[in-house]
C-alpha cells in the first residue's frame, strides 16, 4: 500500500513538472533601458493581446547604489522607452518576483 502511494505521488509530481517544462520564447529580443539610474529589461511575452514584461536589475544587491525609487513608476517609464508606446495601467500587474506585465497602446 505504501509503495503504491509513493509511486502515485512520484508520477503526479513528474506529470506536474512536465506542464511547465517548455520555456516562453520572446517574440522579439529583450531591450535594455535605463530609468532613474536603474537598468530594466523589457521583453514581449505574448502576441494577442500584446503583453510586455519589464524586469529590473537588482544591482547585485548593492546597498550603496542609487537611492530607491518606486518600482511601478519606473516600470511605466521602462515600457514607454522600450516600446515607444504607452502601457495600459489598468492591465498592469506585478508578480511575486517583482516583474511587471502590461499591455501597451500605440496611438
Amino acid at each position: 500500500m505504501v509503495l503504491r502511494v509513493t509511486i502515485l505521488a512520484l508520477a503526479a509530481a513528474i506529470g506536474l513538472t512536465a506542464f511547465d517544462a517548455t520555456p516562453v520564447a520572446a517574440k522579439e529580443e529583450t531591450k535594455q533601458v535605463s530609468v532613474m539610474s536603474r537598468t530594466w529589461a523589457v521583453t514581449q511575452v505574448s502576441d494577442a493581446p500584446v503583453v510586455y514584461r519589464a524586469t529590473r536589475d537588482n544591482n547585485n544587491l548593492n546597498p550603496f547604489g542609487p537611492p530607491p525609487r518606486l518600482r511601478t513608476i519606473q516600470a511605466i517609464a521602462a515600457f514607454q522607452q522600450a516600446t515607444g508606446c504607452s502601457p495600459i495601467v489598468a492591465s498592469m500587474y506585478q508578480n511575486i518576483s517583482g516583474q511587471f506585465f502590461s499591455q501597451v497602446s500605440c496611438n
